[in-house]
């Protein structure tokens, strides 16, 4: 079994392999990699613009012959293969029969680009076995937004059968979520009210003691950034409303939870998800998450101060020690230290891909015997009591 250890970036390291027989996301076997998706396209510089699109989301592989992919990928399928137009000397529509009539990958998701809006070469590559397709060009949050779709089928469908309120807010906030690479890419205004609107309905579902749909509904996303930041949306806005927040400071809140992380959209699958302990520079790296999601919250004026505090502060703590501003005791503000709580603990109990999700009981274990020096304790107990009280995530 997993031994869970030593702070990492508010959450935790992972010092030892579960075995690693099936996904614990998918219950698919190990041969599988869901996080993973595969460019096969000649026009290399496509490729390289998908692999800085999909930076922080998958870890990406890049073939530009069609005989190579198929050898390489049919002993590692991925989770998803993108194909373009063209592949070596090969159409992308050949490549796609022939990967289809490879057994390991027969039933891999695929991703047609068409450099056109050709109808007939859509429908072609569609009936060669494409799951999909995009036409250049493209925004960067329809390509991660059209891969999460084929990903996430399963999952997605589930949230149809949800109650209305649960179902609107987890397409509201994953449509808002998807959209803000597009910010990232072309250094657009964030869209806060669109992020405050979809954080409405998980407010009131909230009120409503409505909301264990949507912690269950995002448990297997692959977007693990959206799902851990849906987690920490919907446990903060049950905190606050436990601790007495009301009316729009609730949902400051609910839209700070959504957007305390946004920036490790920019940093490498490869840190992000790093099973072991980051060295001296990826731990530099990652730290960087916070000023640049400091940054883009304040492209726009709208944006409440509340929400930029909970975003920049949520990784210090309460001796000092934290970062990136060693602010300490008083001058952190309350609505951050509880952002700082629930932070934590949706990263002990969140279920990865190298780990299954650590107990409730024994995450707040840790976060009191281990984070004294870290965490309000003041704080800590509030939320201990109203986990307690409310519900077992």
């Amino acid at each position: 079994m997993a031994t869970i250890s030593v702070q990492r970036d508010g959450a935790t390291t992972r010092q030892h392999h579960e075995s690693e027989a099936t996904s614990f996301a998918t219950g698919q076997p190990a041969g599988i990699r869901r996080h993973s998706v595969a460019v096969v396209d000649a026009n290399i510089r496509h490729s390289q613009q998908i692999a800085e699109a999909l930076l922080s989301f998958y870890a990406i592989s890049s073939y530009a012959d069609g005989t190579n992919a198929l050898a390489a990928l049919s002993l590692n399928p991925p989770g998803l293969i993108l194909v373009g137009d063209k592949v070596g000397a090969q159409a992308g529509l050949r490549f796609i029969k022939a990967l289809r009539q490879v057994s390991a990958l027969s039933h891999t998701p695929v991703l047609f680009i068409a450099e056109r809006a050709d109808s007939d070469v859509i429908n072609a590559a569609m009936a060669q076995g494409a799951d999909a397709y995009l036409v250049k060009p493209y925004r960067r949050s329809s390509l991660i937004r059209a891969i999460s779709t084929q990903l996430n089928a399963s999952i997605e469908k589930k949230w149809e059968a949800l109650p209305i309120l649960q179902s609107t807010a987890l397409k509201g906030t994953v449509e808002a979520f998807n959209d803000i690479a597009d910010v990232i890419a072309s250094g657009e205004t964030l869209p806060f009210g669109a992020v405050s609107d979809a954080c409405s309905p998980l407010i009131e579902a909230v009120q409503k003691n409505e909301y264990k749909g949507i912690l269950n509904g995002v448990k297997d996303h692959d977007n693990y950034s959206y799902s851990h930041s849906m987690r920490v949306a919907t446990l903060l806005s049950l905190f606050g409303t436990a601790a007495g927040v009301k009316g729009d400071d609730l949902l400051v809140l609910a839209s700070g939870g959504l957007l305390h992380d946004i920036g490790k959209m920019t940093i490498p699958h490869d840190i992000l998800n790093k099973p072991g302990r980051l060295d001296d520079s990826e731990f530099g790296i990652m730290k960087g998450h916070v000023p640049e999601t400091v940054r883009i919250l304040r492209s726009n004026a709208e944006v409440p101060r509340l929400v930029v505090d909970i975003a920049e502060q949520h990784h210090e703590k309460i001796s000092g020690d934290g970062y990136p501003n060693g602010l300490k005791g008083r001058e952190l503000n309350e609505l951050a230290r509880m952002a700082a709580i629930v932070d934590v603990f949706s990263a002990l109990t969140d279920r990865r891909v190298y780990k299954p999700p650590m107990p409730s009981e024994k995450a707040i274990g840790i976060m009191t015997d281990e984070m004294g020096q870290h965490l309000d304790q003041q704080f800590l107990k509030l939320f201990k009591n109203m986990l307690l009280d409310a519900v077992s995530v």
